[in-house]
């Protein structure tokens, strides 16, 4: 099954909002590498100006990853998961995610197109606080393969 390009456009309903705790930022860094004093430790964080440590830049992966079940999982849409692989992502950050945020995900499909006889979905997830504030939006491009 292709994908259907009538799905561009459309928006999925915001997800519950997902609380960032201390402990996730430090196993993520940890679990990347990313050794930066801001990552693990509150009184580093709090001396750069944030109230608690700062998450890397790619842990909104965590958030929205789950958040892209609602696209995923739409059967209208035609996408087959066990053909998906990974084509691209990126991020435009309105300001860092630091524990104790309640975040938000409200995902957009902006993208699909067909080559080769694959299938190309670019959604935008925008990531904001529970009171509204905007975080950082994260664009993710995924390939379903054709079939062989």
């Amino acid at each position: 099954m292709s994908l259907d390009p009538s799905f561009v456009g459309r928006t999925y309903p915001p997800t519950a909002p997902y609380q960032v705790g201390r402990e996730k930022i430090r196993e993520f860094a940890t679990a990347i590498g990313a050794t930066d004093p801001a990552h693990h430790d509150p009184e580093a964080a709090r001396a750069l100006g944030h109230p608690d440590v700062v998450a890397p830049p790619t842990f909104p992966v965590v958030v929205t990853m789950a958040a892209s079940r609602q696209i995923i999982e739409d059967p209208a849409l035609g996408v087959d998961y066990s053909r998906v692989v990974h084509g691209d992502q990126r991020f435009a950050y309105t300001r860092p995610v630091v524990a104790g945020d309640e975040l938000v995900c409200v995902n957009t499909i902006e993208e699909i197109t067909s080559r080769g006889g694959h299938g190309f979905l670019t959604t935008r997830t925008d990531v904001s606080t529970a009171a509204g504030e905007p975080v950082v939006a994260v664009w993710s491009k995924i390939v379903v393969r054709g079939e062989a």
